[in-house]
């Protein structure tokens, strides 16, 4: 005997070469969109914005220069030394109250980041949008850039001539 299954039987009124009758959309009507309803489209994009978002503000209302608010950077406790993200939480805070000379004396790199994600943001979702996958494929060799330029960032804040660099 055989094993495979037979195929489905079409209604009588279906037409020759019709799909199954268990096809998503009627004949004759379009699916919402390249990849579905514009909402869940846009669903990740604006779930990240809404996730930043609530991070600047809850930054923005509790105060990092006043102490007792958060916890102190384990490698500046433990070596005395400034860490690539040292001065972060007062670098955001600056920047959520429009500060951008304070954002930019507390952590440089960090508002860097912060206008890097607002494009990267804005280019997910214009792509998102339009139903087009974003393709992050970074090469092997910008991340080894972004490591250097971290360590020269973390080496240089630590010297005294650098320490226009240390929030």
């Amino acid at each position: 005997m055989d094993a495979t299954p037979a195929p489905a039987a079409q209604p009588p009124d279906a037409a020759p070469g019709a799909g199954p009758p268990s096809e998503p959309y009627p004949a004759g009507s379009r699916p919402p969109g390249p990849s579905g309803p514009l909402a869940r489209r846009l669903a990740a994009p604006l779930g990240a914005l809404a996730a930043v978002a609530g991070a600047f503000a809850y930054v923005a209302a509790v105060d990092p220069n006043e102490p007792g608010h958060y916890p102190v950077c384990p490698m500046l406790r433990l070596t005395g030394l400034l860490c690539p993200g040292c001065g972060g939480l007062r670098s955001a805070h600056a920047f959520a109250h429009g500060d951008l000379p304070a954002a930019l004396g507390s952590n440089a790199v960090g508002v860097a980041l912060y206008v890097a994600f607002a494009v990267f943001w804005v280019v997910w979702s214009v792509r998102a949008a339009r139903g087009r996958p974003v393709r992050l494929a970074v090469p092997s060799g910008w991340w080894w850039g972004v490591g250097a330029v971290l360590l020269l960032f973390t080496v240089v804040r630590n010297l005294s001539f650098g320490s226009a660099l240390a929030p």
